[in-house]
This record gives structure tokens, sequence and C-alpha cells, in this order.
């Protein structure tokens, strides 16, 4: 394998070739434990990763936990209704408070009974009368979190820079849908025998679909149809563009265009969050790398208000379970095949196909670059 400088001197040739002769990573740069770990101590680390919706936790007390990277966290609506993500372990010997999701009043430890508060205060520690204990001390880490169109973000960077202007044409792409009020229908965890980069690169390109997909997606998001759309700092994105031909697939805000109402826009937040929007259903697939060659993905399902009834969300959430599996299933074939010595660098697609992966790309250069330069990158 090479080194890792090796590899970043690599990655800043691929994204210095012009946007017309572009190509992707070569294999060892999914398949690479060593270059795995530095990216969990970098672009990973101090990445803002989606950890779900916010109507997950529609009500205090409500929570949620997930792993990212070595850290088990702890998603919950306090009591003054503000979302908070904490450290999953008590401050005495490292359990985990809590497993899946629930409603609690307080968070009690299973091994020694320390209880916590929705907002991570000590409660109590029963017979913890030494001179050295502060209870004060012992309150559960809390993690920099923010909302944007009702998903909840949260980093392991403990400075790390909110969202900003960077991302506006993104939010912009968004806004007509009111994608911040759909409501949470479905919700689902699976383990995929992948790297992280390979699931963002395949969801956002449409060049696969008609092949891979040609009973679920072919006929109304064909893979001639689609279209790149808003880039930037930190995210991609392309419109899947319907037929004429097809039924309407639901109304969605009233503000939308005939041409939004024609499309699914599917988006990337890098480094993990990869979403589809339509104008009345939205799927969002939240990536967390657990090694070089295993993902856990959580996904969601939400509507728009009352556009879908209850048999066509049941028919959509079967839809997207056979897609997630096509997915996989060509996914985790590759992982294997990326460990060859021959897995180089291949040519992309043209802007409309695969600009998207050339983006994400680009990205990941433009992190290890402000790297080197004591650069904070947004």
């Amino acid at each position: 394998m090479p080194s890792i400088e090796d590899m970043r001197r690599n990655l800043q040739d691929l994204a210095a070739l012009p946007a017309d002769r572009s190509f992707g990573l070569p294999g060892h740069f999914y398949t690479d434990p060593t270059f795995f770990d530095w990216e969990c101590a970098t672009v990973l680390r101090d990445g803002w990763h989606c950890l779900g919706r916010v109507d997950e936790v529609p009500e205090p007390g409500d929570y949620f936990t997930v792993q990212l990277l070595n850290e088990p966290l702890l998603v919950v609506r306090g009591d003054d209704r503000e979302i908070r993500v904490l450290a999953n372990l008590c401050l005495h010997r490292g359990m985990p408070l809590a497993e899946g999701r629930g409603n609690v009043k307080r968070f009690v430890c299973s091994y020694h009974a320390w209880s916590y508060a929705r907002d991570g205060a000590l409660l109590r520690a029963p017979r913890m009368e030494n001179a050295g204990f502060d209870a004060a001390a012992c309150r559960l880490h809390g993690f920099p979190v923010q909302v944007w169109r009702g998903f909840i973000y949260a980093s392991l960077n403990p400075v790390a820079a909110p969202f900003g202007t960077e991302a506006q044409a993104l939010d912009n792409l968004l806004a007509p849908y009111e994608t911040e009020t759909f409501r949470l229908v479905h919700h689902a965890q699976e383990v995929w025998r992948t790297n992280w980069k390979c699931l963002v690169e395949n969801f956002m390109e449409g060049y696969h679909l008609s092949v891979v997909h040609p009973q679920t997606l072919h006929g109304y998001t064909p893979t001639g149809l689609a279209k790149k759309s808003a880039s930037g700092p930190g995210f991609t994105s392309y419109h899947a563009n319907y037929p004429v031909d097809i039924p309407s697939r639901g109304n969605g805000a009233p503000g939308l265009s005939d041409a939004e109402r024609q499309r699914s826009t599917l988006f990337a937040r890098f480094p993990a969050q990869v979403a589809s929007q339509a104008a009345s259903l939205m799927v969002s697939l939240m990536i967390f790398p657990r090694s070089v060659n295993e993902i856990q993905v959580k996904w969601t399902m939400s509507v728009y208000g009352d556009d879908l009834d209850a048999d066509t969300v049941a028919q959509r959430i079967a839809l997207w379970d056979e897609v997630n599996r096509e997915d996989r299933e060509k996914l985790e074939r590759m992982q294997v095949s990326l460990g060859s010595h021959h897995a180089r660098s291949g040519p992309l697609a043209g802007d409309d196909y695969e600009g998207t992966i050339r983006d994400f790309l680009l990205w990941l250069a433009h992190d290890d670059m402000t790297r080197d330069h004591g650069v904070s990158a947004a």
C-alpha cells in the first residue's frame, strides 16, 4: 500500500484535473485501513454528521442513541425543549446509559445507579462520600449540535464551525419543499460491508440508476434524465427528473413549481449524509463508518402532510427497502474487488452523470489542503 503522504499527493493530483478529464479515486482509498484511520482522525472527526430528524425526539425526555466513530452518542430533547447530543456513558466507570430509543425522566446507569438529568447534569451518585468526589464536575459531555431543515447534526470537534453561507445554494434548493415540515414515517438501521465513501458516491450519481435499478427506479428516474444541480463547499446535488408521462407522485408544498414536482432532488452534505427530496417524500441515509469496509446505515423516510395515504407510504417503504438492497449488493461486491492491485483511478462520466463524484473528491482534497495550511475546513 502507498503511504498516507503518497495518497494525499495522489488526491491533490486528481483534484487538479480539468472537469472534462476527471478521474475517480483508486481502490486503495477504499480498502487501506491506515488511510481509514487517517480519515477518522481528520475529515470524519471534524465534520458535521446527520444523526436523524427532529421529530424522532418530539417531547422532553425522548431520546435515541447512535455510535459515531468511537463515540457513543445520546440524542435527547431536554426539559427546555432543546435538542442535545451527549456522551452516552456514565462518568463513574464508563457504562452506557441508554440503548435504542425511548422516553425517560432521567438516565440511570445500570451498573451502580448513578442518575443524570436530561441535560446531562449528575442528579444522584449513591454512596459516593469520599472527599475527592465532585458532583458538579460529573456532567455528561455535550457535543456541538445544530438543526437544519429538520435534520439534527453533531460534530466530534468541539470548535466545529456551524453551517454558514457557503451552503446557501443548497438551502435555497430545498426551501420550496418545506423540508423542515416533513413528518417521519419510517426509520431503520442496516450494516453494509462497504467503505463509507462508496455509498456517498453511489447515492450521488445518476449514471447507475437504469442499470442497477431497472424495475425499481428506471421507470420514473431514468439515467438519461439526470441533471447536475447546485454544488459548493461541503455539498453537492443533482436532479433525477421524471418522464412526462408518469402519474403524479404527490403535490407537496404549495410553492413548488411544476419542474420541482416532476423530479427528485438528491443531495449530499459531506462527509456522510445523502438524501432524496421529492414533492411529498423525503428519504435520508446517514452513514456511520465502523471500519474501512463496514458502515452502519440509518435511513429515514418522511412525508409532506397527508399527501400520501397509509397504503402508498407502505409501498414506498417497500420500494426503498428494495432499492437499498440493490445498492448494498453491488457495493459489497465492489468492496472486495477494490482490493485488487489493478483497481486504478477510472475516468468519470460527464457532469450530469458523475460530476457529483468529482465534487466529493474536490471536497476531500480541499479539506486535506486546508489542514496543511493550518486552516479549519468548513
